[in-house]
């Protein structure tokens, strides 16, 4: 039996670019990967949207991968864009070959709502490359709506899925549904479902947000104390999360506030990817200064309460 995603935060990695030419700038990624571990994430996802895989080149997917692999020990999630099923075996075998023991699954599409087609795809890709998958159920990429129930069926059909990405809204509901799957069902969009996915029964996060401590904090606050210990600790970042969410220009002003955070270098994106916009400047440097003194006080907190934990000993 396929091994399942280490419940947590699985941290969705954007993937620096620098100079005229937008290269991938390699040290930014290892700096924001070792954040990342840093933090308590649990494993990152990288090639993924959020990391304009569709964008890049097979050097550079390569490159991805093994700068990730070289600063930190996370276990890696590697994105496949294609959603046809040859194309995607190719993709599989150039992350294996990027990353051999490290890969600890690929993150494939759902590219129809036909169960019986879908699982044949997903054991098409496993049989060829032995791979575990995570289904990434995100109609915003994909096109393709599935119904959780045709999700849980190809999770019954597919030994080999390691977790479930759900990123249909409503989220929640779809969590809920998936709850008696026998596999881990992550949230992502940025954050903006996590306090009623994780009531919902969600395994944790698979996405990427400027502040990940917060999400980290969040999920491990519900494992303790539960939904209301989760709202406690995240609801301060929620004005943060959906400024984010923004349509059309959520990754340019993702990668601005990890780039005023000292995490990356440059927050350039590549086309078709809206470039983010100077005339939100000032409203972002307010967000991130609030979501920033909401996160010193959540670490002081911690701090204070590790101390009194370990004098009542």
């Amino acid at each position: 039996m396929t091994q399942h995603l280490e419940r947590g935060v699985w941290g969705v990695v954007p993937t620096p670019f620098a100079g005229s030419a937008l290269d991938v700038d390699a040290d930014s990624l290892a700096q924001l990967a070792e954040h990342y571990e840093a933090v308590g994430a649990v494993g990152l996802t990288l090639l993924g949207v959020f990391g304009e895989a569709a964008s890049l080149g097979i050097a550079e997917k390569a490159l991805v991968l093994e700068t990730a692999a070289e600063v930190t020990s996370l276990p890696i999630v590697a994105g496949v864009t294609a959603l046809g099923t040859r194309p995607a075996i190719d993709e599989v075998l150039a992350a294996q070959a990027a990353l051999g023991g490290r890969l600890a699954a690929v993150m494939v599409q759902a590219n129809t709502a036909s169960p019986g087609v879908l699982a044949a795809h997903l054991e098409g890709i496993h049989r060829a490359t032995g791979a575990a998958i995570v289904l990434q159920d995100y109609p915003a990429a994909s096109g393709v709506s599935v119904p959780a129930a045709a999700i849980a069926d190809v999770v019954r059909r597919c030994p080999f899925i390691a977790a479930v990405k759900a990123e249909a809204p409503p989220t929640a509901l779809n969590i809920a549904r998936l709850s008696g799957a026998a596999v881990p069902v992550f949230g992502g969009l940025g954050g903006q479902g996590l306090l009623d996915e994780l009531a919902a029964g969600a395994a944790g996060a698979m996405t990427g947000f400027s502040v990940p401590e917060a999400l980290v904090a969040a999920v491990r606050a519900a494992e303790r104390g539960g939904p209301e210990a989760a709202r406690a600790v995240f609801a301060p970042f929620l004005p943060l999360v959906n400024f984010e969410q923004q349509p059309r220009i959520a990754l340019a002003l993702r990668k601005e506030l990890f780039r005023r955070r000292g995490l990356i270098a440059d927050a350039s994106v590549r086309p078709p990817a809206a470039p983010f916009p100077a005339e939100l400047a000032g409203v972002l440097a307010g967000e991130l200064a609030a979501a920033l003194g909401e996160l010193g006080r959540l670490m002081a907190t911690v701090s204070t309460a590790g101390t009194a934990s370990t004098e009542g000993r």
